[in-house]
């Protein structure tokens, strides 16, 4: 299913049902009074968090969405049926703006949280209603009220408890199909990974948690190179930051140059995730000519950041210690924020 992570939708509510203009017509009951009953409410537009779906895939196709109408009153004091309520389905981890004025009207992070987005028209009073000393036969009734219609932005952040960061051809695709079940494209070229990819990791003795490829991070992502900024929006709701530094890449005369342009990109893009926690994973161990590299790495990192792991996602080397170190720090993370 091909990954959506933005869409503009319109909503709308159903009308109110007209009240009724009625009087009584029964055998022996002279001068009968008025009897209209009242208009059905409109139905509301709903939208609700649904595990079951992870993309805003389902609105590519339709934009448009309108509740059913109230129907009108009828005589004897019949009341009209009420509309319809119109449920819509969104990703947990989406936010939902109201599109003329960028205003958040819900931020959706638990399964099942519901919000209503518009209200149903209100239905009209049947002439029952109006009468008075003065008037009893009223001879007229309530109109039902419009419903009302507004134009959504819906937002998708992925919600991960890890989230991977780093280069293109790091070994992010490489490192989450070892992880988990996830098997994201994976290929020897740059933005191999053109959308998020989720898997859940399960660790001895401890609970699951889900871990995010963020693909697109160049240097100039923040201005939206390489659409960076439509996937760092995917990192502001991870709980650990797993930077992960390709070892072939560098060489002895810029050690630091990817940790340094990564970092510079969230910052720049959003201040709080240049201080959210990182664990540095230095990969491609496996490849002979950079073992030597690493520990001058790891001298040069330290002072900056001293949770370094050495890891090869093609081989397996050093991850299932790795995997444990990110379930403890998840685990920490969690209580922190109970």
């Amino acid at each position: 299913m091909k990954f959506i992570d933005e869409a503009l939708i319109i909503v709308q509510s159903g009308d109110g049902g007209n009240g009724c203009v009625s009087f009584r017509r029964e055998k022996y009951v002279p001068k009968g009074g008025p009897d209209g009953g009242n208009g059905g409410r409109g139905g509301e537009v709903v939208l609700k968090a649904s595990s079951r779906i992870s993309s805003l895939y389902e609105f590519d196709f339709k934009k448009h969405f309108k509740a059913q109408k109230g129907t009108h009153g009828r005589g004897k004091k019949q009341s009209g049926k009420q509309g319809k309520d119109l449920v819509i389905e969104v990703p947990i981890g989406t936010i939902i703006r109201e599109a003329e004025n960028g205003r958040i009207l819900k931020d959706f992070v638990e399964n099942g949280e519901s919000f209503v987005a518009v209200c149903g028209g209100r239905g009209g009073l049947g002439n029952q209603h109006f009468t008075s000393p003065r008037n009893r036969v009223p001879r007229y009734a309530q109109d039902g009220e419009p419903g009302q219609t507004l134009t959504l932005k819906l937002e998708l952040k992925l919600l991960a408890d890890v989230g991977i960061i780093g280069l293109p051809n790091a070994g992010k695709s490489t490192l989450i199909s070892k992880f988990s079940s996830a098997r994201p494209k994976i290929a020897d070229y740059p933005f191999t990974t053109l959308i998020p990819c989720l898997g859940v990791i399960e660790v001895n003795e401890r609970d699951p948690f889900v871990i995010a490829d963020i693909p697109g991070l160049i240097e100039g992502a923040h201005l939206g190179v390489g659409l960076g900024t439509r996937f760092l929006r995917h990192v502001e709701r991870t709980r650990v930051l797993l930077h992960l530094i390709d070892l072939d890449a560098l060489t002895p005369e810029n050690l630091l140059g990817p940790y340094q342009v990564i970092n510079r990109e969230l910052e720049l893009f959003n201040p709080k995730l240049s201080k959210e926690y990182q664990v540095i994973a230095l990969n491609k161990i496996d490849k002979p000519e950079v073992s030597a590299l690493a520990s001058k790495v790891i001298k040069a990192l330290k002072p900056l950041n001293s949770d370094i792991w050495v890891i090869s996602a093609l081989t397996g080397e050093g991850l299932d210690p790795l995997k444990a170190h990110l379930a403890e720090l998840v685990e920490s993370a969690k209580k922190a924020t109970a």
